[in-house]
């Protein structure tokens, strides 16, 4: 059997733990949350039976997770952890000082909406609320690209010109308590892609130094003008991991992904696992001879937005579906769309949707009407507004 065929059956979370042991990784803190706790168990598991041979450090709250993340990270030891929700929010402050810091910590977050009311089912709330905490951000659409992606964070994160942590976001249940196929890389070939990790600044007793220190206003606007230059050149590196990744595995990634688009005057924009349903929503449209299209993010820090431009340059609509809500304002993923399209002088008519909050489903009849839907606002010029999808009234 090839090295790069072993085909096997697994949930989406046991797929991200047996990712971390090929990584090799050196500490893993957790804390569990649902519905993220099945990664940490298994590697709990994996750890106790040597298949692993990492630190693990159970600790009493996702905060003091991400706090024991940045001390093994920073003396040089490749680093895990994995959240979500609610345990995400807990971890906020911690996660800016792990990119001020630049510590290339890998973190998986099982996506799950925020409370009131008190919801462990998954949607975007908790993406949307750190897009701004300087972390590289990738999203995952299945279990094979879970285990693709966790590999490639490492390589990512850790690569010298980079050096800046990352979050690979799986949605919650529709992905992490899923039981896929896949196929995964032997020890050897996941070596060859992933080099020991070497921190160039590791904290040692014998080189003292200071990490993170404080920073008065003479100097805190250039710290974070050079942190956000940096995470924007991260944009190259990014690129040219899944570049090397498709050569080892033949499973190539791009920033922005596209489905039918060559020719598409109608497009869909969408992250995570329900770029899949609208995949086959898009077949049933193609197929009664509509000409419409679904691209994906699979980049969502740094923004790609050149990559964005190209991919809508020849389209009348786009169609962008939020799983999230920004109250009193624009939905964030649209927002964002919206920015990056702005200064161009032709640009298609955006129509913002939202939907699938809460772990709500939206079926393949949902997203062709979806579609229509928004085919027909462009038409009628409603451009101003969001329209929230399935809502009892």
């Amino acid at each position: 059997m090839s090295t790069l065929r072993k085909r096997v059956g697994l949930e989406g979370s046991f797929a991200v733990a047996e990712a971390v042991k090929l990584a090799r990784t050196d500490a893993i803190a957790a804390y569990p949350i649902t519905p993220q706790t099945h990664i940490v168990e298994r590697l709990a598991e994996l750890v106790a039976n040597g298949e692993l041979d990492a630190e693990y450090i159970p600790v009493e709250s996702e905060h003091s997770a991400m706090s024991a993340c940045l001390g093994t990270s920073a003396v040089g030891a490749r680093t895990f952890t994995a959240t979500a929700g609610q345990g995400l929010e807990l971890m906020h402050e911690v996660l800016y000082v792990a990119s001020s810091m630049r510590l290339p910590i890998v973190m998986v977050v099982a996506n799950r909406a925020l409370s009131a009311p008190l919801s462990v089912w998954g949607d975007h709330s908790d993406v949307m609320a750190v897009r701004d905490c300087g972390w590289i951000q990738l999203f995952a659409e299945n279990a094979q690209q879970a285990f693709d992606l966790v590999l490639c964070a490492f390589r990512i994160g850790e690569d010298p010109s980079v050096l800046f942590p990352v979050m690979v976001h799986i949605d919650g249940f529709h992905l992490s308590h899923v039981i896929e196929s896949l196929y995964l890389l032997d020890q050897e070939v996941v070596d060859s892609f992933l080099p020991p990790y070497q921190h160039p600044y590791a904290l040692h007793p014998d080189r003292p130094v200071t990490m993170g220190d404080f920073g008065p206003p003479f100097i805190y606007t250039e710290a974070k003008k050079a942190q956000d230059f940096a995470l924007r050149s991260s944009k190259r590196v990014v690129e040219d991991v899944f570049g090397q990744f498709g050569e080892l595995s033949g499973r190539h990634y791009n920033l922005v992904e596209s489905y039918m688009t060559d020719d598409a005057e109608i497009l869909l924009l969408c992250l995570g696992s329900f770029s899949e349903t609208a995949m086959m929503a898009v077949d049933r449209m193609r197929d009664s001879g509509e000409k419409v299209g679904l691209i994906r993010l699979r980049l969502w820090r740094p923004f790609p937005v050149e990559e964005l431009r190209q991919a809508v340059a020849k389209v009348r609509t786009l169609i962008v579906l939020d799983r999230s809500i920004s109250p009193g304002g624009p939905p964030p993923v649209c927002s964002e769309v919206q920015a990056a399209l702005y200064p161009l002088a032709v640009k298609p008519n955006v129509v913002s949707f939202v939907g699938g909050l809460g772990g709500r489903d939206i079926s393949v009849e949902g997203f062709v009407d979806l579609m229509h839907r928004g085919v027909k606002r462009a038409e009628q010029g409603k451009l101003d507004e969001f329209e929230m999808i399935g809502v009892r009234e």
